[in-house]
């Protein structure tokens, strides 16, 4: 109990040090708020050019959290940088010196990281859909109006589980170029790709991100084979398996 009070300690103190995951943390709060405001600007100034059937499924909750697409950039840059710092830097070494046992290691890394992407996860959501709704005027909703809530909530638990599944991905790679190079395509390419061609959309549908990402709509258009919490379900889904084989590569493998 001592020794895993002692490796949450560290842990704060590796990860509050550090100035690339202050940052990281900073913009995605400041780029999804800011490109959400943008966004909604020119959907309230435009909306009348909107055809009947686009008015009539508008989702005023939706497009405040449009800020996001950019803004899951730095909850994966976070969750990669809190990572890799130990691989780049040689830290794992002492890290599990002062730790052997491994799961306690990235237990304590783990609790730590998702508690500040859950946070800073909350704070985006809610700034975004504040903001948003502000610009939007006439076309806003409100926070108790039918499952806005619910929208807002699961926008913060999509950026947190955005940075643990980097975080998984990175342990098994132990590379930050490496991990940049896999998740940025795979978050900003694949699902595109995917989602654009027939015979793939079923597949698209059960990326992490757009699976994630139905939580924060309001109206249902019926595109996706599940509900809100269906998504976030497959979404957890791919985030325990990433961990999962993060701990078995940081079992197996030397430092």
């Amino acid at each position: 109990m001592a020794q895993t009070a002692r490796a949450l300690r560290s842990e704060w103190t590796k990860i509050r040090s550090v100035r690339s995951t202050v940052w990281t943390l900073t913009a995605a709060v400041v780029v999804t708020v800011a490109l959400g405001i943008l966004l909604s600007l020119v959907v309230r100034n435009t909306f009348t050019d909107l055809s009947a059937r686009d008015q009539l499924t508008f989702d005023p909750t939706l497009t405040s959290f449009a800020g996001m697409i950019l803004g899951q950039l730095a909850m994966i840059a976070f969750g990669i940088l809190v990572v890799s710092n130990e691989y780049s830097t040689g830290m794992i070494r002492a890290s599990l010196a002062a730790v052997p046992q491994r799961g306690v290691f990235m237990a304590a890394k783990l609790a730590v990281a998702t508690v500040l992407a859950l946070v800073v996860g909350m704070i985006t959501s809610f700034a975004a859909f504040f903001t948003g709704q502000a610009v939007l005027g006439q076309y806003r909703t409100t926070l108790g109006a039918h499952d806005v809530l619910r929208a807002v909530i699961g926008g913060g638990l999509y950026m947190g589980l955005i940075a643990l599944f980097a975080m998984g991905v990175t342990w098994i790679l132990r590379s930050p170029m490496l991990s940049f190079g896999i998740l940025i395509p795979f978050f900003f390419m694949i699902s595109s790709i995917l989602s654009s061609v027939n015979a793939t959309k079923k597949v698209g549908d059960y990326l992490p991100d757009v699976a994630g990402q139905r939580i924060m709509a309001v109206v249902d258009t019926g595109d996706r084979p599940y509900g809100p919490w269906g998504g976030m379900l497959i979404m957890l889904l791919w985030v325990v398996a990433a961990l999962l084989a993060g701990y078995g590569v940081l079992k197996k493998r030397d430092a």
